[in-house]
């Protein structure tokens, strides 16, 4: 009989045959596993990423872990050797070595521009060799932040576009607008040029009298600087705001007799060039005084009441403000209920300006002021109109109801029917002229 001998290299038995060897899975797995134990004695490179501002120092630090004295090399992007243990065989005098030890090789870069960025590498000299790499990022900050205004002077209620810009960055900065304490919306755009940045943000505001000499402050954020900023103090032109003040009487009635005592004052940008007086709808009395800002009536009478209009000017354009007047007699005790001042906003955004307790800022078309007393003079004539309508009505109502009496069909009571009650009743129907009626 043939026999069949088996290969010993398939073969995983014992015996009187050839030794028997792993099976070929497990022969793989143990070759995978033995890759990952680290030759030279376990050591292991250790190094981190650097990130640096342009023109400052950078440190790159190779480190080992479980030293066995292998020797440590630094190489540069070009995969140039640095350092060599404790030699620099590079001529580049801004690598200089901080601390070599059986451990650690540290090198400083100096004066770091954009062309250093990139891989550096860690080389440990065991079997086989080991290596890592570490990125050093250049940070570059903005250059020439400058605000960029429309117009340099402005005037109240204008829109006007201002624009920052912040060049050459990296990377890309954010802008940020604030007036004042209060931050502003802006909208940016960004332009690339190389591996350099440049942002152009643009604010439009539109101004008020208020934000006269208020700051405009453009303020960058960027990693690789802090608290950048630029500003513009805004100005800006507005119309006068008048005020009247009552120098004399300085409280109370402006009784017949007494002198009354205004005085106009105005502010604007640019200051008011004319201040000047007038009464609205008549004739200024002749023997008022008016000198420059200042109404003087020495005598007061009641041919005086009226409303007095202090008017100012400037480039911008025109303002006022009214005084209304109400004489009253010498024995008046009580205050008046509206009294002196009667000035209207220009507009809505005057109200926050100055005390307003005793008047009210007003504009070129301002309001005709009315006389209260000719107010309540008409309200009680049209209560007294309506309580009479209320008599005569009540009247008339009373007129057309009550009972009525005749002598008509005298002896109706006692009649047995109708047709007894007509031929019984007194004068029957040739007596009708003599009919008489009452009222009850």
């Amino acid at each position: 009989m043939a026999s069949r001998t088996e290969p010993s290299g398939c073969s995983g038995r014992g015996g009187g045959g050839a030794p028997g060897i792993l099976p070929l899975p497990l022969l793989l797995l143990l070759l995978a596993a033995a890759a990952l134990i680290p030759r030279g004695g376990g050591q292991n490179l250790v190094t981190e990423d650097v990130t640096v501002v342009e023109g400052e120092v950078a440190t790159i630090s190779c480190r080992v872990k479980n030293s066995d004295d292998s020797v440590i090399q630094l190489l540069n992007p070009n995969r140039q050797t640095i350092y060599f243990k404790d030699f620099r065989p590079l001529k580049d005098s801004r690598f200089q070595l901080v601390n070599f030890s059986n451990s650690e090789l540290r090198v400083s870069l100096t004066n770091v521009s954009i062309s250093d960025e990139g891989r550096y590498f860690c080389q440990l000299y065991t079997d086989p060799p080991q290596e890592i790499y570490t990125t050093m990022t250049v940070l570059v900050p903005p250059r020439n932040l400058m605000i960029d205004i429309q117009k340099d002077i402005a005037t109240e209620g204008e829109e006007i576009e201002l624009n920052c810009t912040a060049m050459a960055s990296r990377p890309a900065t954010t802008i940020r607008w604030f007036k004042g304490n209060k931050e502003l919306l802006g909208k940016s755009e960004v332009e690339q040029w190389s591996d350099m940045f440049t942002v152009t943000s643009q604010l439009l505001l539109t101004v008020g009298r208020e934000d006269d000499g208020v700051p405009v402050i453009c303020l960058v954020d960027h990693p690789a600087v802090k608290d950048l900023q630029t500003q513009r103090y805004l100005e800006v032109m507005y119309k006068p705001q008048v005020r009247v003040l009552q120098n004399y009487p300085l409280q109370g009635l402006t009784r017949e007799g007494e002198p009354l005592e205004l005085t106009c004052t105005a502010f604007g940008k640019p200051q008011p060039t004319e201040v000047k007086w007038l009464r609205v709808d008549d004739e200024m009395p002749q023997h008022v005084v008016v000198s420059g800002s200042n109404l003087l009536i020495n005598n007061l009478n009641k041919t005086d009441n009226g409303t007095y209009r202090c008017e100012a000017s400037n480039a911008v354009g025109k303002s006022s403000a009214d005084y209304m007047l109400f004489v009253y007699d010498t024995t008046a005790t009580t205050e008046p209920a509206v009294h002196g001042f009667t000035q209207l906003p220009n507009s809505a955004e005057e109200l926050d300006y100055g005390d307003l307790s005793d008047s009210r800022a007003g504009d070129e078309g301002s309001i005709r002021a009315v006389d209260h007393a000719v107010i309540g003079g008409v309200v009680a004539v049209v209560v007294f109109a309506m309580l009479c309508l209320l008599i005569i009505l009540g009247r008339y109502f009373a007129r057309h109801k009550g009972t009525y009496f005749t002598h008509e069909a005298k002896g109706a009571d006692d009649a047995a029917d109708a047709d007894t009650a007509i031929i019984n009743a007194e004068g029957g129907q040739n007596n009708s002229e003599e009919k008489k009626e009452y009222f009850i």
